[in-house]
């Protein structure tokens, strides 16, 4: 077979059909993009994950006197049959916690074998982180030391499993709430994983429109030179050699495509994450990937780029290419 014969036929078919390839170029470069996009994403969740929930935290808030009088009148309402006493503060109905009471939280902790570390913060603590992060606001100025929560901070050797120290310790005395960071992450990471499920559909539909414009130029081609492939077959051509074209034009057209999507998470890359919006400077509590993670996806999106419409041709010349 020569090598210049099958680039003419491809130069050919390419001129032919040259709306109907652009199109099938920017279908599969936009699917490619979604995918290397829809990798990245989820790459960049387990990442995430991995990251936040190691520092996530049982906080285990302790009753202060304030949360003992709140839950003396919401008693007193309940009493009552007032219909506002669901709304208030009862677990430290007992009064405020006690010295006693924190040792045994504190020590009943330390037994838990899944159990990491334990860090208690006193009221003066918490009034100073709290300063330190919301001083600017209005609410921080009317807040008093003597208005914030002790708290035990604990952290677990496996965070799957912070239902147990929830389960443990809510309810007690001296306990106000158990409180586990890690439920708030999940939310955002859900929120996350939705994203990524949307691309991953939209990603599906535009290559089910690549596949379909890909079978339809192969078809037009194919019919625009039927006398060229009859020639072809009189004269002993094998089947082999007359599909060679028509599979390397949807393969040209898929390797462009890919390359326009390798181009687009490069871009996004260099001027989403790294420059231009810099995400990486401005969301400094994500730690975003790197170009290794990017540039690890483009030999997949390539490969897909070429065989995809490779295997989609191939499969349409069964049918359309019969003299």
């Amino acid at each position: 077979m020569r090598a210049q014969f099958v680039m003419s036929e491809i130069g050919v078919g390419l001129r032919r059909n040259l709306t109907m390839t652009f199109a099938v170029i920017i279908s599969v470069g936009l699917s490619l993009a979604l995918f290397g996009g829809s990798m990245l994403m989820s790459e960049q969740v387990s990442k995430m994950k991995g990251y936040w929930y190691d520092k996530a935290n049982v906080s285990i808030y302790l009753c202060n006197k304030q949360d003992a009088v709140e839950a003396s009148e919401a008693a007193a309402k309940k009493a009552d049959g007032s219909p506002a006493a669901s709304t208030g503060v009862t677990t430290c109905a007992k009064g405020a916690v006690t010295d006693e009471q924190k040792k045994q939280i504190e020590s009943e902790l330390k037994k838990m074998s899944l159990v990491k570390s334990v860090a208690y913060e006193s009221a003066d603590e918490a009034y100073k982180h709290y300063q330190e992060r919301f001083g600017n606001t209005a609410l921080a100025s009317s807040i008093t030391p003597d208005q914030m929560q002790e708290s035990f901070r604990v952290k677990l050797k496996d965070p799957e499993k912070y239902k147990v120290v929830t389960s443990a310790f809510v309810g007690r005395d001296g306990i106000h709430t158990v409180d586990d960071q890690r439920q708030a992450i999940d939310d955002l990471f859900r929120i996350l994983n939705y994203l990524n499920i949307a691309a991953l559909a939209i990603m599906l539909i535009m290559l089910i429109v690549a596949l379909l414009l890909i079978v339809n130029t192969v078809r037009v081609s194919a019919f625009s030179r039927r006398r060229e492939t009859g020639i072809m077959r009189l004269v002993g051509a094998s089947s082999f050699y007359i599909q060679v074209p028509f599979i390397m034009e949807a393969a040209v057209a898929g390797l462009i495509g890919a390359l326009f999507a390798c181009g687009m998470l490069v871009s996004g890359q260099y001027f989403v994450i790294d420059h231009g919006v810099g995400l990486r400077d401005k969301i400094q509590l994500i730690d975003f990937m790197g170009w290794g993670s990017v540039l690890a996806k483009l030999p997949y999106v390539l490969f897909i780029g070429l065989l995809m419409p490779s295997m989609a041709a191939f499969i349409a010349l069964r049918k359309y290419l019969k003299v």
